[in-house]
């Protein structure tokens, strides 16, 4: 069983930038997709960004071409890259972790089993 640890959250301008990183121990890294979700106040938990174990990649709308998902095998660590931030992005960032039969289109929360703790990103606009 994987275990996660999220690192990298902060406080940030609007049009910042920030890059989270998530290490797994406990499993084989390569073999899992990895995904973040982000989660407001109020709010349901989101889907952000997904890396199948190819490394092919998927964004929600709302981060698409501000948001880069990348892994480092080697390292058992998924980073998420955030560029041009807004106040809307302020949430506690949670990476997951899943086994999937590829081609992995897994966007749900409820289809990650594994999960970190979670890193506070706050946006000031």
């Amino acid at each position: 069983q994987v275990q996660l640890v999220e690192s990298g959250g902060g406080f940030v301008q609007a049009g910042g930038s920030l890059r989270l990183s998530c290490g797994a121990s406990g499993g084989t890294f390569s073999t899992y997709a990895m995904g973040w979700f982000r989660q407001a106040p109020g709010q349901e938990r989101e889907f952000v960004a997904r890396i199948r174990r190819s490394g092919g990649t998927y964004y929600a709308d709302s981060v698409r071409d501000r948001f880069t998902i990348s892994r480092d095998n080697a390292k058992n660590t998924v980073y998420l890259q955030m560029n041009n931030l807004k106040s809307e992005d302020t949430a506690v960032y949670y990476c997951a972790a899943t086994l999937c039969t590829a081609p992995c289109t897994r966007t749900y929360p409820g289809e990650y089993p594994y999960w970190g703790q979670g890193t506070q990103v706050t946006v000031s606009s």
